[in-house]
């Protein structure tokens, strides 16, 4: 504001207008409060929560963005162990590799629940000492942003989410500017069906015995 119309303004605060001194007043109440909650950062997890009820909607990384990624572990491709005929996994552990990072994930679903939580760690098996911190990582479905967060200074982060369709894992990598995506399979947290029939003929068996 110029100085003829600062100086305009405080002539008619003088001349005693009730209607704008009582802006005025709420105007100046106002940029206290802002500058004491400027010194009180809000808290991550606070940030985190209010992302997660309100969640927006965002263009989705660009094609020519993405990075490829490489499956390097899949836990539910590891053979099973000689002699054991079948198991059940509750969890889904896996390890994917982008240029220089390296993204190990888990997904844990809750018990008899559509929910689920995936866990993650963002590295860089170039320079290991580089610090992963504030990286942006998101749940998309779609064009909508399901839960956001920021990875913490070793590049962990953890969020949790109700499963659907074509979940994909984003991270945002040089300001925004590459993109690694992981798609997310949906996990149940019972019991196979093929794995219920087993035991149900197993305790049929001995019971006949």
């Amino acid at each position: 504001m110029n100085s003829p119309e600062k100086a305009e303004m405080e002539q008619h605060l003088l001349s005693g207008c009730t209607r704008c001194l009582q802006e005025a007043a709420f105007c100046h109440q106002i940029g206290r409060v802002c500058h004491r909650i400027k010194a009180h950062p809000v808290p991550d997890s606070v940030t985190r929560l209010a992302r997660a009820i309100f969640p927006v909607r965002s263009q989705p990384p660009t094609r020519g963005s993405r990075l490829p990624i490489e499956l390097i572990y899949d836990s539910f491709l590891v053979p099973a162990p000689v002699g054991l005929r079948a198991t059940w996994q509750v969890g889904w552990q896996g390890l994917y590799r982008s240029g220089d990072c390296s993204v190990d994930l888990r997904i844990e679903p809750e018990l008899k629940s559509t929910r689920a939580a995936v866990i993650g760690q963002i590295t860089n098996h170039v320079l290991p000492e580089a610090e992963m911190r504030n990286i942006p990582v998101s749940l998309r479905a779609g064009n909508q942003v399901i839960v956001e967060t920021l990875s913490n200074r070793f590049g962990e982060f953890q969020m949790e989410y109700e499963q659907q369709a074509r979940v994909k894992l984003c991270i945002s990598l040089q300001g925004g500017s590459k993109h690694i995506q992981v798609p997310l399979k949906r996990f149940t947290s019972e019991k196979p069906e093929a794995f219920r029939r087993s035991s149900r003929r197993k305790r049929a068996t001995e019971e006949l015995r």
